[in-house]
């Protein structure tokens, strides 16, 4: 009876799919996980259970400013968030 709404619908749908096929496109074609994991030893296993920002604080203990600039060139330049990088499994 009403095409023109029907069409309409029809063609909304297609978007709609085309748009889904797009993004699930996207999010499979993304590149492998890079980010150093966080060493599972006697120092560092104190770290998985805080939270983030917390145990960014602690890790200049051990880690002084220097240092880890030395190491990380191209890291974040806020020593507290040495978990934003580096993450925990």
């Amino acid at each position: 009876m009403n095409t023109p709404n029907r069409k309409k619908t029809l063609l909304i749908n297609i978007a709609f799919v085309g748009s889904l096929i797009g993004i699930l496109f996207f999010l499979f074609k993304a590149p492998e996980i890079t980010t150093p994991k966080l060493p599972h030893d006697d120092d560092h296993n104190r770290f998985f259970a805080m939270k983030k920002k917390a145990a960014g604080k602690i890790c200049v203990e051990c880690h002084t400013p220097e240092e880890t600039e030395e190491i990380h060139k191209d890291a974040a330049p806020n020593t507290n968030r040495c978990l934003f990088c580096h993450r925990r499994d």
